[in-house]
């Protein structure tokens, strides 16, 4: 913890040594943070690339250098927003899945409940998807959303109690259209 104050004190100076330190020690979990909101590698490449040409600008103005974990994962939230917010058109995103399993087992979950799972996700508003991110992904409190998001505790736990709702009738409307599109095949 002392290692990464100190990177962010020097960074804050203007070193950008440090700051370069410091998105190599974040880089993958915001990178991870970024994705499960918009859902796409190459939009996610994009989003965390402005994230942190704002972070290195704005780095001066953290006030607690302690914050700084919480403070670019709003940075990154909030620009992965944006992006979802400008870019709604819905394409379709073929990729060729690499042969190897995953890297880590998912025991919960099988591939078809996981698949039902990622398409409910794409129904739900970018907002939605960041707040149950950084809830159930991330393992933020609600405290932690609201300081993350600057938002009060009592409009996160609105906004994560909709996004709830919205998720269920999501994965609802995905098995209706699964139930339907398996009967008239």
């Amino acid at each position: 913890m002392a290692r990464n104050r100190d990177l962010v004190e020097a960074a804050q100076r203007g070193d950008q040594a440090a700051f370069v330190d410091l998105v190599h020690s974040t880089g993958d979990r915001l990178f991870a943070l970024g994705y499960r909101i918009l859902r796409d590698v190459d939009r996610t490449e994009d989003a965390l690339q402005d994230a942190l040409v704002i972070a290195w600008r704005d780095l001066r103005g953290l006030r607690d250098p302690d914050r700084f974990d919480a403070w670019i994962n709003r940075v990154v939230t909030n620009v992965c927003i944006s992006h979802a917010t400008r870019e709604r058109r819905r394409t379709v995103n073929l990729r060729v899945l690499p042969v190897d399993g995953p890297a880590a087992p998912d025991d919960l979950l099988g591939v078809g409940e996981r698949d039902q799972l990622e398409r409910g996700f794409r129904r739900l508003t970018p907002d939605e998807r960041a707040i149950l991110v950084l809830h159930h992904y991330a393992g933020y409190s609600l405290a932690e959303i609201a300081d993350a998001l600057g938002a009060p505790a009592g409009t996160v736990r609105s906004r994560l109690h909709h996004a709830h709702r919205a998720m269920r009738a999501a994965l609802d409307a995905e098995a209706r259209t699964s139930t339907a599109g398996g009967r008239t095949a």
